[in-house]
């Protein structure tokens, strides 16, 4: 399975290619805790591929890809069964939403992190997602340019490994 290798620096790596990638705001951690702002250390597979169809065409990828929907949201109350969780909206939990204003969201990467089994409290919503234009960090994913992003999943990555 190819996996990508990210550097605690900002270097995502994979078959010889280096990607410019923001990280989370809390920096690289290895006892990612809900809302630190860490990107997880360690091996995160690809679960599956979201993305904005009335934004972006359906992406190349090794894993199942499906289009969101305006109604689509994360669940990141760790206190409610849904925690860290794909959800419809509305939702009586904390939550995100997934189809938002801004383009973060247009292509996400779900990582399987804290999802079997889920956690209370280790973290929830960690994404392989669209970077915003100044790579501003993110609340604990790993974010790339949107045509980066899209070169690394048409190329078949299948995880991450981030080290720290």
């Amino acid at each position: 399975m190819p996996d990508a290798i990210v550097q605690p620096d900002g270097r995502l790596i994979f078959q010889g290619r280096v990607f410019r990638a923001a990280l989370g705001r809390g920096g690289v951690r290895r006892d990612k805790q809900e809302g630190d702002g860490a990107t997880p250390a360690g091996a995160l597979p690809l679960r599956r591929v979201l993305y904005r169809a009335d934004r972006i065409a359906h992406p190349a990828c090794a894993v199942p890809v499906e289009p969101l929907a305006p109604d689509d949201g994360w669940c990141d109350d760790p206190t409610h069964p849904d925690y860290n969780r794909m959800i419809r909206l509305p939702h009586p939990a904390r939550h995100e939403a997934l189809w938002r204003d801004d383009a973060v969201y247009d292509l996400i990467g779900v990582l399987g992190w804290n999802d079997q089994p889920v956690i209370r409290e280790r973290g929830s919503a960690i994404f392989l997602h669209v970077a915003r234009a100044d790579f501003a960090p993110t609340e604990g994913c790993v974010a790339l340019a949107l045509p980066d992003l899209c070169d690394l999943l048409a190329a078949g990555v299948t995880g991450i490994i981030v080290t720290g």
